[in-house]
């Protein structure tokens, strides 16, 4: 490892022509807030990088976001461009970022206390709204999403210095072993894939259909699930998944008759706010990354 350039950046990546498995250095619970989740709860997620909750909406609030969702995809003129994915091989809605910003369904969603609470309780601070989107697996047509750690990303390509952030994910559909749950490697989120290659330009612009730079290599991939296995993530509507920013994920298509659709909220601490990206190229626009805070 570039001892040098660790000293200055921890986590720098896309540097060189091979990847590497580094440390984590940051703590994965911070501090000692107060808050609903269990201790229980809290040593599952220290431990493995992640924990599923038992519902925590209602089934009638569970049906309006699942109304709202929808209508985001089928009434694309309400969504700006940039902000609606298509999948890489049709033009079917594969994410829609922002969903807040204009529904109030979701904007409600973005500042429920439920989820709120629980981000400050692991991360230790008060937490600010990084990134809101909702992904679609419809039936049968859902495409995968590569293994990667979203913090790699993060650190990279929008500047966030620590690992200091977590997903938070609301099933707004039964997600089941068949349509195309999330994967996640138990414990990845302790090690660091500095991964190979360069960032190109405006990488955000192909990246989120379909990812090819930030992602690990298969040898990689296999040291990490060697230690700790794979696990498949299933829930019922309004089941919560709490995962750390670097936990290794992934999702396959959706083969099934039965759609998948949650709503992703990142929550970062308001102690790590974005910097400069780390990768040396400009940031990613701000449907990415909300808050920029003096940049």
């Amino acid at each position: 490892m570039d001892d040098a350039r660790a000293e200055s950046d921890p986590y720098f990546s896309r540097t060189a022509s091979r990847e590497e498995i580094g440390a984590r250095i940051d703590p994965v619970v911070w501090g000692d807030v107060v808050g609903p989740l269990s201790q229980r709860d809290l040593d599952q997620y220290r431990q493995n990088g992640f924990v599923v909750l038992p519902p925590l909406f209602e089934p009638s609030e569970i049906a309006e976001l699942s109304e709202q969702a929808e209508k985001l995809a089928t009434r694309r003129s309400a969504v700006p461009a940039l902000e609606q994915i298509e999948e890489p091989d049709s033009d079917r809605v594969r994410s829609v970022f922002r969903p807040h910003k204009d529904n109030p369904a979701f904007a409600a969603l973005a500042s429920d206390s439920r989820l709120i609470e629980r981000a400050r309780q692991i991360l230790g601070s008060d937490v600010y709204l990084h990134q809101f989107r909702i992904n679609y697996k419809p039936a049968f047509a859902g495409r995968e999403f590569s293994w990667h750690s979203d913090f790699e990303t993060w650190h990279v390509e929008d500047g966030m210095p620590r690992m200091r952030a977590l997903s938070v994910v609301v099933m707004l559909d039964p997600n089941t072993t068949d349509n195309g749950p999330l994967f996640v490697i138990p414990e990845s989120h302790r090690h660091y894939v500095r991964c190979a290659g360069e960032t190109p330009e405006n990488h955000y612009a192909t990246s989120l259909r379909k990812q090819e730079y930030g992602v690990p290599s298969p040898t990689a991939l296999a040291e990490l699930a060697s230690r700790s296995g794979i696990a498949t993530v299933t829930g019922a509507p309004g089941a919560v998944l709490l995962f750390d920013c670097n936990l290794m994920h992934a999702s396959p298509s959706n083969l099934s008759h039965r759609p998948r659709t949650n709503a992703f909220l990142v929550f970062n601490s308001t102690e790590n706010q974005l910097v400069e990206p780390f990768g040396g190229r400009q940031p990613r626009p701000d449907f990415l990354s909300e808050q920029r805070p003096g940049l």
